[in-house]
């Protein structure tokens, strides 16, 4: 297996880690703390980063400010999303519902939502082929 890596960039510094190898360690913790202390944090409304990566799923931990939304997202694969921190109003076509910490909700393929944080919020968004 082709190990992966992520290379540092103007906006990450720090930004050197695996993104996919047999075995990937992740320090939540620790990701969280980073994307909160990026200037793209203070500039913007919301901050992310790739936790891992590979042809089959992605996991990203994102940070978004209150009243901050991730509007019409739909996804090929299964989509997970994790509320680790906050609170989150998710929309679908059947209905609104309200998501707190440690709440988890799974989609199937090609499902239309949106994300709308009620408070400042992290969340673990996991993708699957």
């Amino acid at each position: 297996m082709e190990i992966k890596a992520n290379e540092a960039t103007p906006n990450r510094p720090a930004g050197d880690r695996i993104l996919d190898a047999p075995y990937v360690y992740a320090n939540l913790p620790s990701f969280i703390k980073q994307v909160k202390e990026e200037p793209s944090w203070e500039k913007n409304d919301r901050n992310a980063i790739t936790v891992f990566k590979s042809a089959q799923m992605t996991i990203v931990v994102s940070a978004l400010k209150e009243e901050a939304s991730l509007k019409e997202c739909k996804v090929d694969g299964y989509v997970t999303i994790q509320v680790l921190e906050g609170a989150i109003k998710l929309i679908t076509q059947d209905g609104d519902g309200d998501m707190g910490e440690n709440h988890l909700m799974v989609f199937h393929p090609g499902i239309l939502h949106s994300i709308e944080a009620r408070l400042d919020t992290v969340l673990l968004i996991t993708t699957y082929a």
